[in-house]
């Protein structure tokens, strides 16, 4: 396959507007995570990561846009925007546009306001944000529960491998709706305090909403440091519609299928960007597939204590900022970990450490059994 360079970058999220506001709050210790109240839902109040409305239409209406959107899609032509900013010369004749999202506008199932009925609908959704940009060809919607952000870049990997394009933008985003918090509530998932990963004391998810755009390309950047996805390969291990399975099996197997297609083997693996959603059965899923692959002793972290659980935009997000650990050699501490409690040995980063990583692999599993893993590699000279 031909190598998949990836370039300019984007993150809207309740840690800032930018790629930078982001990274400096992860490196801080900074959580989006606050409590929130929602009585006509669920009686217990949980901790979420949510946009504030008012400063993101506040920063959208700063883009000169005549038309009415939806909080979704404010954030994810933001997002965009930024990486059309940087390429001012990028061809979209050449360039496929990519969304990754578990429920899109579902938010509108409540509060339709004046927007169309089919607005509720993914394709349009993909409609409305090549429209604004001009995007010649049809949008991709990439809609597989929780590793859609992940499998975008998979997408964007294979297109570009066939010739069709040069060059794609990835988009992952997801609202904290209703819809979404009534759902995880009757699985009785959500957390009362900000989510703990591979913690003993974990009891459930902290949700959150953001979008993050990257632009990939076949065409080596000329600059001196650059990530390169060399691998990716998925599973389903068909086990629940929502339980993961309790043997890591599909994990398993996709993390072997990626690291055969990479040519690598897992002891070279110097950094895991893990799943990590807080929920007991989860975390001791991935702890038995790192196991049986050999990377109990690789450094690894979640950033769901930082975002919530984002759903089709978390794989997306967690691979951007993979890529920026790649390249500034930081690896970056879980945060809320407190003591190990899940079966099978971890090596949870507690500190932020500086790490030169040469491979890295991400890590990512949703509803429905499905199971995915990228590796990434650091071409730095």
């Amino acid at each position: 396959m031909k190598n998949l360079y990836l370039l300019d970058d984007a993150i809207i999220s309740p840690l800032g507007f930018s790629i930078e506001e982001n990274i400096q709050a992860i490196r801080e210790g900074r959580s989006g995570l606050k409590l929130q109240q929602k009585p006509e839902i669920t009686e217990n109040p949980f901790f979420a990561g949510i946009i504030d409305e008012s400063l993101l239409n506040q920063t959208f209406s700063e883009i000169g846009a005549t038309e009415d959107f939806t909080k979704l899609e404010k954030m994810i032509l933001l997002a965009v925007k930024q990486i059309l900013d940087k390429n001012i010369n990028l061809d979209l004749t050449e360039t496929a546009l990519i969304i990754a999202t578990t429920k899109g506008n579902i938010n509108l199932l409540k509060e339709p306001g004046d927007f169309p009925e089919n607005r509720l609908k993914l394709g349009q959704l993909g409609k409305v944000v090549a429209n604004f940009f001009g995007f010649i060809q049809t949008p991709i919607i990439v809609s597989n529960a929780c590793i859609s952000g992940g499998l975008g870049l998979a997408v964007a990997r294979r297109l570009c491998d066939s010739g069709k394009i040069k060059n794609a933008i990835v988009v992952g985003a997801d609202l904290v709706s209703d819809f979404v918090i009534s759902g995880f509530n009757s699985f009785q998932a959500l957390s009362a305090e900000a989510c703990r990963p591979f913690s003993k004391d974990r009891d459930g998810i902290s949700l959150g909403e953001a979008a993050a755009a990257i632009l990939v390309s076949t065409e080596k950047p000329k600059i001196s440091g650059v990530i390169n996805l060399i691998g990716d390969a998925s599973a389903n291990d068909a086990n629940h519609i929502s339980g993961p399975s309790r043997t890591g099996k599909g994990l398993y197997k996709s993390i072997q299928k990626v690291l055969k297609e990479a040519s690598i083997s897992s002891e070279e693996i110097g950094f895991l960007s893990a799943h990590g959603t807080a929920t007991v059965y989860n975390d001791e899923m991935e702890s038995m597939a790192f196991h049986r692959s050999g990377l109990e002793e690789t450094p690894l972290h979640s950033l769901k204590g930082f975002y919530g659980h984002t759903l089709g935009a978390s794989a997306l997000i967690e691979s951007i900022i993979t890529k920026h650990s790649m390249l500034n050699n930081e690896l970056f501490a879980s945060k809320n970990f407190g003591e190990l409690g899940v079966s099978k040995p971890l090596n949870v980063i507690r500190e932020n450490q500086k790490q030169e990583i040469s491979y890295a692999l991400k890590t990512a599993s949703g509803f429905g059994g499905c199971n995915l893993a990228l590796i990434f590699k650091a071409e730095k000279k």
